[in-house]
């Protein structure tokens, strides 16, 4: 099920994926997001995160959840940076581990954030790897 949130504005739009099984997340991440120009695109899972970015090549940016069901965000993201490695893609986990941020940046992640989600650190990091 696609599920696409739409942006407000004149700028360019841009697209995000949304990776997370957690409602309360997505709400809370697109939230944190509202002020830039994007189309949020959600997935559930890791399966589903490939899916919808093979169905959506111009992604300009995924916020990937490291812990879901059927497929993790590490192996979603190492699939995802073998078809596109350009796609800038952050990390996000509740159950941060000393190495987990080794991971995520080995899988390819370009960054790494910690739930509880800091908006105003979110929101700069997405602001830094679009150019905005």
């Amino acid at each position: 099920m696609l599920e696409l949130l739409k942006g407000m504005g004149n700028a360019k739009r841009y697209k995000i994926l949304v990776v997370d099984d957690d409602n309360i997340s997505v709400i809370l991440l697109t939230n944190y997001l509202k002020n830039i120009d994007a189309d949020f695109i959600i997935a559930r899972n890791g399966e589903e995160a490939i899916e919808l970015f093979n169905q959506n090549a111009d992604v300009d940016l995924i916020l990937m959840d490291i812990k879901m069901p059927k497929l993790n965000g590490l192996e979603a993201t190492k699939q995802i940076k073998a078809k596109n490695p350009i796609v800038k893609i952050i990390a996000e986990t509740a159950f941060a581990m000393v190495d987990d941020e080794r991971k995520a940046l080995e899988a390819g992640c370009d960054a790494y954030i910690t739930k509880p989600i800091n908006g105003e650190k979110l929101s700069g990091m997405v602001r830094s790897m679009l150019g905005i």
